[in-house]
């Protein structure tokens, strides 16, 4: 009988031993360990993954519930979303790692340098799914308008190829870090200024897209095309400031954070923006016993 309390105290022991290893390394930490903006900027990063995934499905859902000819920006939508989504769970997951180490630290100079190391590494994150994401945005802003490829080719080319040049751009500003990971700040400040150069450049390209196709678009379809291109000279505002930001002392969890929420606002919201110009075209045409809650029944 003792032999048996023994067996079963040992086997207590380890399966608690392993439960505790099993916490330490994969279950988040508290912000009593590791603070509470580090906790806030996790959860927003996670909140910011499910409103993408959320998107996707309200995306493919909502396709026959909108105009036809404004199909094509719910399909730019859920890719939008389904990009941006997956980069979320990973940055999601290596900020995750990130806290497990910085729950371990007590000095606070050794926490601030693993913020601001890892910010590097799980920013790089952002840039490849801008480098598809943003692109599409303008994209969809066009589709607003009905503006077909063939029909403005070469200002949609300079459009999308600027829009990629700022991405990348930017990302090689991002990269000008010594071995230490310190910022060579001359480096960033400059491919920092080439990377405004493309941001103008699109942004030029989209205007004329409105200027010249905007009579074609009802009232609807225009305040749909100005909204998603004003989002790009205001809120887009944020990514350069924050970029520029990163050269001072500021607690780069701030960063991520606005990343984060301005990112939901940029994709999601603009998706439902589009989703609600196609709905009010469709529901103008069709007799309201053949619409239920903005579902086709007909």
């Amino acid at each position: 009988m003792r032999r048996k309390e023994t067996k079963d105290n040992r086997y207590f022991s380890s399966s608690f031993l392993h439960f505790s290893m099993t916490f330490a390394t994969e279950f988040v930490p508290t912000a009593g360990e590791v603070g509470m903006l580090p906790m806030l900027t996790y959860f927003f990063m996670t909140v910011a993954a499910y409103c993408f995934l959320g998107n996707v499905f309200f995306s493919l859902l909502t396709n026959q519930s909108v105009a036809p000819e404004h199909r094509i920006s719910r399909a730019y939508g859920g890719v939008i979303a389904l990009v941006a989504g997956v980069s979320y769970l990973l940055i999601t997951r290596f900020y995750h790692g990130m806290l497990q180490d910085l729950s371990h630290l007590t000095d606070p100079a050794a926490r601030a340098a693993l913020i601001r190391h890892s910010y590097q590494a799980i920013g790089q994150y952002r840039y490849m799914d801008w480098a598809v994401t943003t692109p599409l945005l303008l994209l969809k802003a066009s589709s607003m308008l009905r503006i077909r490829y063939h029909e403005a080719a070469k200002a949609i080319t300079i459009m999308l190829l600027a829009d990629f040049f700022m991405v990348l751009t930017g990302y090689i500003g991002e990269q000008q870090l010594t071995a230490s990971g310190e910022i060579i700040t001359s480096g960033k400040l400059l491919w920092g200024a080439i990377s405004t150069v493309g941001y103008v450049v699109a942004v030029v390209a989209l205007y004329g897209l409105y200027k010249r196709f905007a009579a074609r678009g009802n009232d609807t379809e225009r305040w749909g095309f100005r909204f998603i291109g004003l989002t790009t000279v205001t809120t887009w505002g944020v990514y350069p400031l924050g970029y520029m930001l990163t050269m001072t002392s500021i607690d780069l969890n701030y960063i991520h954070l606005a990343f984060s929420v301005f990112d939901v606002f940029n994709k999601v919201g603009i998706s439902v923006v589009a989703y609600l110009v196609g709905k009010r075209l469709l529901d103008e045409r069709l007799d309201e016993k053949k619409v239920l809650d903005g579902y086709a029944t007909a």
